[in-house]
């Protein structure tokens, strides 16, 4: 498996996501300038050029027709794909630092951390795209509150089907879902030990995986919060994400950033590991980073990944025929006790 190399940002990798169709790759960094590819060649289409810090998440709506984006500049951000013209900015309190299109692209959310006297915050923003973006509130429709004595941070957010509940991921390890009216908590499970730093669902959102820094990606059913595999590895785990083929998983890590600064690949640990979904068993890892991984992504139709990282640079893997032809294990029929 050859990868194509994407270099384009001049600091670490921070987000990268493929869009509804595969076809586009969306790159977040630290450098401040949010970035699209060809998802097929590798190549830079063009740049989203605006923001005034580093830029910790983004999200394309699934029309693939505007692109949402957090910084550090405290300000969410709203593009044409096309064009790269900035449609809107949502400025906020705080860094902030996620970000997500509600299903139907009418609304989106965001989260921002504590600032100076500003509280951390989750925010609820209406944005019809079928109205012009001169009618839209500058205000968010809702806005959940963190307070300061519980002093946790939200690192991840996304809608639940049909807007039904916000998901929220925080960095005790906690999971929250929020009524997206009144923003009141409707369900709480804590996961982790530590900080959670990223969570990815299937195309369904039947299922998600969470990451964390407590060496675990954990795998739940979302309708039940039910708990259905943990994956262990020796590292803190960055991000994972579900095949939508095969029976598999990506995780991806690394030792931090500050203790790798002279540390080969190979002592660091910068690989993508893959287990089996069920089995919870490691089968094979793609090496080729100098950093720490700090983002995955897997195109929607499974024939190739992709994975960023502290080094800059990302990686766009395609799978080889073997692995699309690989069949996974079948386990053996129970058999019958003799009378």
């Amino acid at each position: 498996m050859r990868p194509i190399l994407l270099k384009g940002h001049e600091r670490s990798i921070t987000y990268v996501n493929y869009n509804y169709d595969g076809d586009l790759l969306f790159t977040a960094s630290k450098d401040n300038v949010p970035t699209v590819w060809s998802a097929n060649t590798g190549e830079r289409i063009g740049t989203y050029n605006g923001h005034q810090g580093a830029v910790w998440d983004l999200d394309c709506n699934k029309f693939s027709t505007h692109l949402l984006t957090a910084s550090a500049d405290a300000t969410c951000k709203m593009w044409n794909v096309e064009t790269g013209e900035e449609v809107q900015t949502f400025k906020h309190r705080g860094p902030v630092r996620g970000v997500a299109w509600g299903e139907g692209s009418q609304c989106f959310a965001t989260i921002s951390d504590p600032f100076m006297d500003a509280v951390a915050m989750i925010s609820i923003y209406d944005c019809p795209l079928d109205s012009s973006p001169e009618s839209w509130s500058q205000a968010p429709r809702l806005e959940i509150e963190l307070p300061k004595e519980n002093a946790v941070k939200a690192t991840n957010l996304v809608f639940l089907n049909l807007n039904e509940a916000l998901f929220v991921t925080f960095d005790d390890g906690s999971i929250r879902l929020y009524d997206v009216v009144n923003g009141k908590v409707l369900n709480m499970i804590t996961p982790h030990t530590k900080k959670i730093n990223n969570v990815s669902f299937n195309r369904e959102k039947t299922l998600f995986i969470t990451s964390s820094v407590d060496t675990t990606a954990k795998l739940y059913d979302v309708v039940k919060l039910e708990h259905l595999k943990t994956y262990k590895t020796d590292r803190p785990v960055n991000d994972a994400v579900i095949s939508p083929n095969k029976e598999h998983i990506l995780l991806g890590g690394g030792q931090d950033a500050m203790s790798v600064t002279t540390t080969s690949g190979k002592a660091g640990k910068f690989e993508t590991k893959f287990f089996h979904l069920v089995y919870e068993t490691e089968f094979g890892v793609v090496k080729g980073h100098f950093g720490p991984i700090n983002a995955l992504a897997i195109n929607p139709d499974g024939r190739s990944y992709a994975s960023g990282a502290e080094d800059g640079y990302i990686r766009l893997h395609f799978f080889d025929q073997s692995y699309i032809n690989m069949k996974d294990p079948v386990p053996d029929a129970p058999t019958e006790e003799a009378n």
